[in-house]
């Protein structure tokens, strides 16, 4: 068995995933490539002490960059990575932010 810090890489806090924290209670977090939603579930389970409803996953692909510089054009690629979008049962939420100060 996987530990959860190797499963749950970090969570991803834009504005749309936000939106849907307050509006649905789904929460997302860049997860190991290899682990699927049965262990993304019981991951998030175990460390944020909540029931989880439903994990879905998506495979990301990594863009192609280039850039120009002295020596000419490099060529490179961001690397593929998952996301997993995790629903809690109503009335469970996770706070990222507990611990800061304001």
């Amino acid at each position: 068995m996987k530990k959860d810090q190797e499963i749950l890489v970090k969570p991803i806090l834009t504005e749309k995933i936000l939106k849907l924290q307050e509006k649905f209670a789904k929460y997302a977090f860049v997860v190991n490539k290899n682990a699927n939603k049965v262990e993304i579930k019981q991951a998030v389970q175990r460390k944020f002490d909540v029931t989880v409803d439903n994990v879905q996953t998506v495979n990301v692909k990594g863009k192609s960059k280039k850039m120009n510089t002295r020596r000419g054009i490099t060529r490179g690629k961001r690397s593929n990575w998952k996301k997993a979008i995790v629903t809690l049962r109503s009335g469970d939420s996770i706070d990222f932010f507990e611990g800061s100060k304001n």
